[in-house]
């Protein structure tokens, strides 16, 4: 065995064992025009071995020039594109909140020009055994303040309040035999997952964000994998290590947004990745926090109308009630 294929065996292995960071080209070309402050990332690295392509939109928070705002519909779905038209061909157009085939609603906070006009789903009906019973997660969002800062927190929202109610860590799900959860029950659930001895009052504070969108679970916290599917009760049993495409959102210390999509369902070509590659890409792109949003076959972004990867519908882009915009003023 010469000792340049020994190093090669040797190195691969290695990366699969720690796994190693995706190597990112700047694509901007393929997506002009592009104003300074926007950039456009592409990997066709190995994820853990596993063929793999992603994208990623870096753009500047503090770039006043930049207007970070979302779009939703009521009672209906509009595809990507869709969006794209309706809102003056922006820079970026991308999926968000997870919904209802049925009604075609959100079923997760959105916020836009400070106006709620989405809302958390704070009740999960119990099955089997537990059919008299109810569980109340908090979901999370991701938002931008008017002054241009980004943050990662778990909320209560209803439609009674004119505010979403924030806190900055997940906490467990109640579980109880009503279907009504209100503010007051939140914050007493909040108030009985503080250990006593800690002597610590912990509440909501009112998010007053500029624009927000709900999705889940956080995938990354204070720059460190810590993603809390078990308290916002999105993916049952071992779904967080299946596959899929992804679409996920989250910010680093020096204020730039960055969204995250991922191919998938796509065999041989792009396998898609688990929550826990996921964030580990977030981690390694310098992120604090991280959000992931809806996926699978939702999972679209549109740089100047080009889509970036490839939908896995075989029908393709699959209309949706919300997405996250990025123009310019």
């Amino acid at each position: 065995m010469t000792k340049f294929f020994t190093i090669f065996i040797f190195s691969s292995f290695f990366c699969l064992k720690v796994n190693c960071q995706l190597q990112w080209q700047n694509v901007d070309s393929l997506f002009q025009p592009l104003p300074p402050s926007v950039h456009v990332y592409k990997t066709t690295s190995l994820l853990d071995g596993k063929p793999n392509i992603a994208y990623y939109v870096e753009a500047d928070l503090k770039d006043k020039k930049l207007d970070f705002t979302v779009d939703t519909t009521y009672q209906r779905r509009l595809t990507p594109s869709k969006f794209y038209e309706k809102n003056g061909n922006p820079i970026v157009v991308v999926n968000t909140t997870f919904f209802s085939f049925a009604t075609n609603q959100n079923l997760n906070v959105v916020i836009k020009d400070k106006k709620l006009v989405g809302y958390n789903i704070h009740t999960v009906n119990g099955r089997g055994k537990d059919t008299f019973t109810y569980r109340h997660p908090f979901g999370s969002a991701i938002g931008i303040s008017k002054r241009r800062e980004a943050d990662v927190a778990w909320l209560y929202s209803d439609s009674t309040l004119k505010y979403s109610y924030a806190i900055q860590g997940a906490i467990t799900a109640v579980k109880d035999s009503t279907n009504n959860f209100r503010l007051n029950d939140a914050r007493k659930a909040i108030s009985q997952s503080i250990e006593p001895s800690k002597r610590v009052r912990v509440d909501f504070n009112k998010w007053k964000m500029k624009t927000a969108v709900g999705g889940g679970p956080v995938l990354l916290q204070n720059g460190e994998i810590k993603i809390t599917n078990n308290e916002e009760l999105k993916f049952s049993g071992k779904a967080i290590d299946d596959k899929h495409p992804r679409t996920a959102m989250g910010y680093t210390k020096d204020n730039k947004l960055i969204i995250l999509i991922i191919e998938g369902r796509n065999s041989g070509i792009a396998e898609g990745a688990t929550l826990t590659q996921e964030a580990q890409i977030f981690k390694d792109l310098g992120c604090l926090e991280a959000l992931n949003l809806d996926g699978g076959g939702s999972s679209c972004m549109l740089v100047n109308g080009k889509e970036t990867i490839k939908i896995s519908d075989a029908a393709g882009q699959r209309p949706v009630p919300a997405v996250f915009i990025i123009k310019q003023k």
